[in-house]
């Protein structure tokens, strides 16, 4: 993320060192990564202030309705003048309906920033994660991203909801009442801030291990939501291994950390609001026994004295709503920081300003000692040098681990290579404008993911703003018309929840037609036809034959079917090119392909049940 003005690059910098993690330098780091919290935000405190200071002029009123409104006479007697007693009340009145509008004004003001900031933080996070690297998707469960854009941003928007009024209303209160004191009585007043003053180191040591506690929830979520997300989505095969008693007990560890979790956060809000009561009743207690002690030499008249007690009953609201300020207050900045953290996760695929053109057409791929390393990891690849002339159908195999996907997703820029320079076209891949990568670049994964709609608009996602012509073309095209018309409403058709309603062969096909919609010069098949049946098989190549007419093709074989028909072979094996050429040279070369050729061979022989595993 920029250093914005509020923050500046120093306090950038030592926020990723860690020197920043207060509840005040996250405060000022949210807001300044926050633009929809700061338009009004003073007119919202100005009102806050507001509601403070109709709240101490209740005190006031009643002391001059008594002491102005009823006169007692040396012989005990009173009278009450109810003209001036009524003007004070209704004064009062007046000031209570005023205060309360301003704060029902300021709280919808609240709801509404509430409202922008989650949507501002929200949309924001989960374009920073959609552009984050690979490296960032494999080492970062799925359940901390969600609970970064879902529960974290929520605690966030309930501190904006309630929080900021109160932490605007509540001091000014506690000022304006000992201020009004010390104009009553400057001793009284240095009676209650001597009782409270115990109250802030006493916070100040709860505050800090409340964060931490706040920290540690927030985290226990993720776990929690990435575990569930697990058991959810692989249902099918817990139920189908029977290890349903296994991830129950994840779920049941995962659960039991955030009760624990719970247990500790509370613990402290809890100490909040006994500190609260008790250091209000004390201080109440001991203001009410001087004043009556000392009533005489105090000077104070009997609307005075009540006065008095009524701005301290006041203190004990703003101190009382403390705990529960506190701790909605400690739970938005746990989840701001983690929230915060993920938009400060570097992005180490960076787009150029004025990115380059693709040429059209097929494409030529030119690795210069390419190389790729996670960031907790050894290298997946080292020095790769390879040159690939445009319109090649290659086939690249090897070894599970030997880094031929991680090389397609490089060609894919999903990450970029840690050393070296990867050409597609004659151009850095760096260097291409983004617009023109999607177009030109195009990867068909063994399983397309599908969203719960209709094929329709799942089929749109191949190319933004196609219209009901382009993907009846892209139909025809693949000569796919007879399947979508065998299906419940054609192209109109549900295909559920991660397309359950569609064959795993089906599914690949929506995939394809997305391909040939965006009609790139590069396609990249990671072997999509490997987990379907043999007449799926059939049907899918026949398809594939027409997306890749015309086009380079860059197969992850898994299977070495594909490689035989490929122009090209391009063997991995510990994350290096070690071999180049077509299959007939390649298989009696007695290298690295050939062993795994022959074993493929000799496993499809022995046994059709293996066609199609790699070995």
């Amino acid at each position: 993320m920029n250093a914005s003005p509020e923050t500046g690059p120093d306090a950038d910098d030592a926020w990723r060192r860690g020197e920043g993690a207060g509840a005040w330098a996250v405060f000022r780091r949210g807001v300044a990564s926050s633009p929809e919290l700061r338009p009004g935000l003073a007119m919202t405190v100005v009102m806050g202030l507001a509601v403070a200071a109709g709240r101490l002029s209740i005190p006031v009123a009643l002391q001059r309705a008594i002491d102005d409104g009823i006169d007692t006479a040396a012989d005990g007697s009173t009278t009450v003048d109810f003209g001036r007693v009524v003007t004070f009340v209704l004064l009062a009145v007046v000031v209570v309906v005023i205060s309360a509008a301003v704060a029902a004004w300021a709280q919808r003001r609240l709801v509404r920033v509430a409202e922008a900031v989650i949507y501002g933080l929200r949309t924001r996070a989960f374009r920073h994660v959609h552009r984050l690297s690979l490296a960032d998707h494999v080492e970062t469960s799925r359940g901390v991203f969600l609970a970064r854009v879902t529960s974290d941003v929520e605690a966030l928007a309930r501190f904006v909801q309630w929080g900021l009024l109160s932490w605007t209303i509540g001091p000014a209160v506690i000022l304006g009442v000992l201020a009004v004191l010390a104009w009553y009585s400057w001793q009284l007043a240095l009676i209650v801030f001597v009782a409270f003053l115990p109250t802030v180191p006493v916070l100040r040591w709860i505050q800090v291990r409340q964060l931490a506690a706040y920290d540690e929830v927030r985290a226990s979520v993720a776990d929690l939501l990435g575990e569930a997300n697990e058991a959810i989505t692989g249902a099918a095969t817990v139920r189908a291994y029977d290890v349903g008693d296994r991830a129950a007990a994840r779920i049941d560890r995962a659960a039991e950390r955030r009760y624990r979790a719970g247990l500790r956060r509370n613990k402290y809000m809890a100490a909040v609001f006994s500190i609260g009561d008790l250091f209000g009743s004390l201080a109440l207690a001991s203001a009410f026994a001087v004043a009556m002690w000392q009533r005489d030499r105090l000077g104070l008249s009997g609307g005075e004295l009540v006065a008095v007690l009524f701005l301290i009953t006041l203190l004990n609201e703003p101190v009382g709503e403390l705990g529960e300020t506190t701790d909605q207050t400690q739970e938005a900045i746990a989840g701001w920081r983690k929230v915060l953290d993920l938009l400060d996760t570097p992005i180490d695929v960076s787009e150029p300003d004025a990115g380059a053109e693709l040429p059209l057409g097929p494409l030529s791929i030119e690795a210069d000692g390419i190389g790729f390393a996670y960031r907790t990891g050894d290298r997946v690849l080292d020095a790769v040098d390879l040159s690939i002339p445009a319109g090649t159908s290659v086939a690249v195999v090897g070894e599970t681990g030997s880094g031929k996907t991680t090389f397609a997703k490089l060609l894919c820029r999903l990450a970029d290579p840690s050393d070296g320079t990867l050409r597609l076209g004659g151009v850095d891949l760096a260097a291409v404008d983004p617009d023109a990568r999607l177009r030109a670049v195009r990867m068909v994964p063994q399983d397309g993911f599908l969203f719960d709609t209709t094929l329709r608009e799942n089929l749109r996602f191949g190319r933004d703003g196609a219209t009901d012509a382009d993907l009846e073309a892209a139909v025809d095209r693949l000569d796919l018309r007879a399947w979508v018309e065998g299906l419940p409403d054609g192209l109109d058709s549900p295909v559920g929840a991660r397309g359950q309603n569609l064959s795993v062969g089906e599914r690949q096909l929506v995939a394809l037609i997305r391909a040939a919609l965006a009609d790139p010069g590069l396609l990249i098949l990671d072997e999509a036809t490997s987990a379907v049946d043999p007449e799926t098989d059939a049907a899918l190549t026949r398809t594939l034959r027409r997306l890749a007419d015309g086009r380079t093709v860059v197969s992850i074989a898994h299977r070495l079917a594909t490689a035989e028909a490929s122009d090209l072979v391009v063997v991995f094996d510990a994350g290096r090119v070690v071999e180049v050429g077509p299959h007939h040279e390649l298989a009696v070369a007695g290298g690295a392909y050939q062993r795994l050729h022959d074993a493929w061979v000799g496993n499809t022989t022995a046994s059709p049940v293996n066609e199609g595993v790699t070995p």
